[in-house]
C-alpha cells in the first residue's frame, strides 16, 4: 500500500510556543519548481500585540542574565544551526525570486549565519567595557556611564538572504538583553519557520525572540504606533519608512532602518559589529560622591 507523506503545518513562534495566526488565515508558499509547498500563517495586528506581550514578559528576565550567559546561549544557537544545515538548506531553496540558485549558495548563507551568531556571542561580555566609560570630572565625585537595553525591539527582515539577514538584525538586539518581535521576509518566510523550531529547543527563554510571518502592510501600522515597542530596526521601503517614522514620532521610539532600495551585502563585515549592538542600547550616567 502506498503511504501518503505527512507534510508540515508551519506555525509562527510566539512566546515560546507554536501558534497559528490569530485570524487563522494563511497564504500559499511554492517550492522552487512552482509547486504548492505549504500554507504559511498570515499574521495580523492582534498577533503583533500578542508577540509584544510575550516579549514584555520575557524581557526583564533576559536582561538580568549575565552577559557571559547570554553569550553562551548565542553560541549554543550557532551550534544548533550547524547541526541542522540540511533542514536550513531545504528551507532556503523554497519559494521567492531571490531564493539561492543552488545548494552551494544556501550553504554559504548558512555558514555566514553561524559565523554571525558566533560574532555576537563573542561581543556579549565585551561591549559594556567598550561602550561604558568612567568620565573625568573636576569635582569631588565619580562620574561613570553604563549601558542598558532599550526593551522590546520591532525588526523587519528583507527578502535578500532571508536567514542571514534575519539573524543579522535579531542577534545584536538580543546580545545586549533586549527582546524582539521580528517580521520575516514576506516572500521567503520558511527559513524563519525552521529557525523558530530551533529557538524552541534552544536555551533562549521563550518570548525573547518572537517570529511573525505575513504581509507587512497589515502589521507595520502596529509596529509604528505600539507604545511598548522601544525601537524599530531592519530594512524597509520608502513607503514603510515614512509610516514607521511618523508612528515612531508619536509613540517616541528609536528608528534604525536600512533602505530596501539600496542593496545590502549581508555577508560583509559592515553588516555586523559593535555599533549594531549600540543601536539598541541607552546610556545612563551616574554621579557618586567620593568617600560615600
Amino acid at each position: 500500500m502506498n503511504r501518503l507523506p505527512i507534510t508540515k503545518t508551519p506555525k509562527v513562534y510566539i512566546g515560546g510556543a507554536f501558534v497559528r495566526s490569530e485570524s487563522a488565515r494563511t497564504f500559499p508558499l511554492q517550492d522552487a519548481a512552482g509547486n504548492f509547498f505549504a500554507n504559511i500563517p498570515q499574521c495580523t495586528r492582534k498577533d503583533v500585540r500578542n508577540a509584544i506581550e510575550a516579549a514584555a514578559k520575557a524581557g526583564p528576565g533576559w536582561a538580568k542574565r549575565t552577559p557571559y550567559n547570554r553569550g553562551q546561549i548565542l553560541y549554543r544557537l550557532a551550534e544548533m544551526v550547524e547541526a541542522r544545515k540540511a533542514d536550513l538548506t531545504d528551507a532556503l531553496l523554497v519559494g521567492g525570486p531571490s531564493t539561492p540558485r543552488g545548494k552551494k549558495a544556501a550553504l554559504r548563507e548558512i555558514a555566514a549565519t553561524i559565523d554571525r551568531l558566533i560574532h555576537y556571542a563573542g561581543w556579549a561580555d565585551k561591549y559594556e567595557q567598550v561602550l561604558g566609560n568612567v568620565n573625568p570630572v573636576s569635582a569631588p565625585y565619580f562620574n561613570f556611564t553604563v549601558t542598558e537595553p532599550l526593551g522590546i525591539i520591532g525588526l523587519l527582515a528583507p527578502d535578500e538572504a532571508p536567514l542571514l539577514a534575519l539573524i543579522s538584525v535579531i542577534a545584536p538586539a538580543i546580545t545586549s538583553g533586549n527582546s524582539v518581535v521580528a517580521l520575516a521576509s514576506p516572500t521567503q518566510p520558511y527559513p524563519a519557520i525552521v529557525l523558530g523550531e530551533m529557538l524552541a529547543t534552544s536555551d533562549l527563554p521563550g518570548g525573547v525572540v518572537n517570529l511573525l510571518t505575513g504581509f507587512r502592510k497589515e502589521m507595520i501600522p502596529t509596529f509604528a504606533t505600539h507604545a511598548h515597542l522601544r525601537a524599530i530596526g531592519g530594512v524597509a521601503n520608502a513607503t514603510e519608512r515614512t509610516q514607521l517614522h511618523l508612528g515612531a514620532a508619536d509613540s517616541v521610539k528609536r528608528v534604525k532602518l536600512a533602505k530596501a532600495e539600496e542593496p545590502i551585502d549581508w555577508f560583509a563585515a559592515q553588516a555586523e559589529g559593535l555599533y549594531e549592538i549600540r543601536a539598541y542600547l541607552e546610556f545612563k550616567t551616574t554621579w557618586h560622591p567620593i568617600g560615600a
